[in-house]
């Protein structure tokens, strides 16, 4: 099939992303750059028995993208059970909007967010009565 089985986040600051994620979401860490070759740390996102994948926060490469640029990549969008308090963790732990939250009517609400490395992410929580 093709399924998505792991993601990885480029970070400049690998400490700064750790914290980011590790507060705003609650993921924890193992240091796995000895196999990488370069600062890797894998990322758990949830229990085993939950929907999801895990993945990594890796050692940028290059420089990080520009303010406003179209998007080249994925996007990684996390499930959230209440929007705004995680949008609040988000603005309090150094994100920033990138896209406010809106509704997919019917569906969700969802927004997205630059972290603390520049990187656009996604959270979106299920509502049948979002509009």
């Amino acid at each position: 099939m093709g399924r998505p089985i792991h993601f990885e986040i480029h970070v400049e600051n690998m400490e700064r992303a750790i914290k980011f994620y590790g507060e705003v979401f609650g993921w924890t860490f193992q240091d796995w750059s000895e196999y990488a070759g370069v600062a890797y740390f894998g990322a758990v996102t949830g229990e085993e028995k939950e929907l999801g994948i895990n993945g990594a926060l890796m050692q940028r490469q290059g420089p990080p993208p520009e303010p406003n640029q179209a998007l080249n990549g994925y996007t990684c969008t996390m499930g959230v059970e209440d929007y705004d308090s995680i949008e609040a963790k988000i603005l309090t732990h150094g994100g920033k909007v990138a896209l406010p939250k809106h509704a997919l009517p019917g569906m969700a609400w969802q927004g997205y967010y630059l972290d603390t490395e520049g990187n656009v992410f996604g959270i979106h929580q299920p509502d049948e009565n979002a509009k």
